[in-house]
């Protein structure tokens, strides 16, 4: 049985890996130390033979007494309300948590697949932003400590890539939505739904014409699939093109949601990106992947996730 390797497992978007893989017939070890991450994520999946559960500080070393096919690494902070609270912490992951993954898997001549993000492109000053876009990043301001966690990390894996010959894969991932978000993790899409279901003011920043793009999680795992399941080592946007300013997102979560919510305007945050969207010509020529999932039933599954946790009262620890 092969044996994929995924820290950040009990995360958003790790957690769903975790169950695409086991449906893809592979053994998944996940680890996952639970700063962000939440057991309920993953609970479902505790008593199946074929899954096993590692708690760990992925910054710190670690041995696996198995074979390993596939190493995933999602583990870090990935929301401004996390990396702003946690600043050392999400350098420690992208800097040490990136080595000490890239050495286990060279030590099991593993496949190595790196989590990077849009936000190595910074507040671009190309639009859209294809993958050759080298970023406009402020490396002492307060958003840097995970922009450049994630650009150090890219070049690490490359530097493994040269030196060693390792099989390496960089996704670059866009704004991503779904299930399994938490509530107050300060993310636009569940504190937009929060607020609406709760009948609170929208927070919009700024005047809200920055622009993003939201990609429905199950369209982002098939992405990173295929990417792994490929060739390409040179790194690869995935996220869905069709971009919406945010006052325009705002309005359509209010209409999603039936809701009597309106929008209570603050100050744009520092370093906060004025145009997000990707150019995913590399994604559609080398993967045969793009995006399925309309912003409508997207969304739709988004809400109902959500309802069910506000209404059952489930707090969000692991």
């Amino acid at each position: 049985m092969t044996t994929t390797l995924i820290t950040g497992g009990a995360g958003f978007l790790g957690s769903h890996l975790c169950d695409r893989f086991l449906a893809e017939g592979h053994r998944v070890i996940c680890v996952d130390n639970f700063v962000t991450g939440r057991k309920a994520n993953i609970q479902h999946l505790l008593d199946r033979e074929d899954f096993r559960f590692l708690e760990h500080d992925v910054s710190n070393p670690f041995e696996i007494d198995e074979p390993i096919r596939y190493v995933l690494h999602f583990a870090s902070p990935a929301s401004p309300i996390d990396y702003l609270e946690l600043p050392i912490q999400t350098l420690k992951v992208g800097s040490l948590g990136t080595h000490n993954t890239l050495g286990l898997a060279r030590a099991h001549g593993a496949s190595y697949l790196l989590a990077s993000t849009s936000e190595v492109y910074g507040d671009p000053l190309v639009h859209p932003q294809p993958e050759t876009y080298w970023g406009n990043v402020n490396p002492v301001g307060p958003r840097g400590v995970y922009d450049e966690a994630k650009r150090f990390a890219e070049a690490m894996v490359t530097a493994y890539h040269r030196v060693h010959g390792l099989d390496i894969r960089i996704i670059r991932i866009f704004n991503t939505y779904g299930p399994r978000m938490r509530l107050r993790d300060g993310r636009v899409v569940p504190a937009f739904v929060q607020q609406a279901l709760e009948g609170s003011p929208l927070t919009v920043f700024g005047d809200g014409q920055q622009t993003r793009s939201f990609c429905y999680v199950s369209d982002l795992v098939e992405g990173i699939f295929r990417l792994l399941m490929s060739g390409v080592t040179e790194p690869v946007n995935i996220g869905n093109p069709q971009e919406m300013t945010i006052l325009d997102f705002a309005e359509t979560i209010v209409r999603c949601t039936d809701s009597s919510s309106e929008v209570s305007f603050h100050d744009l945050p520092v370093d906060d990106p004025k145009t997000r969207q990707p150019d995913i010509t590399k994604a559609r020529q080398l993967l045969g992947w793009e995006p399925k999932v309309d912003l409508a039933e997207g969304l739709g599954k988004t809400i109902r996730f959500f309802q069910g946790v506000i209404e059952a009262g489930k707090p969000e620890v692991s």
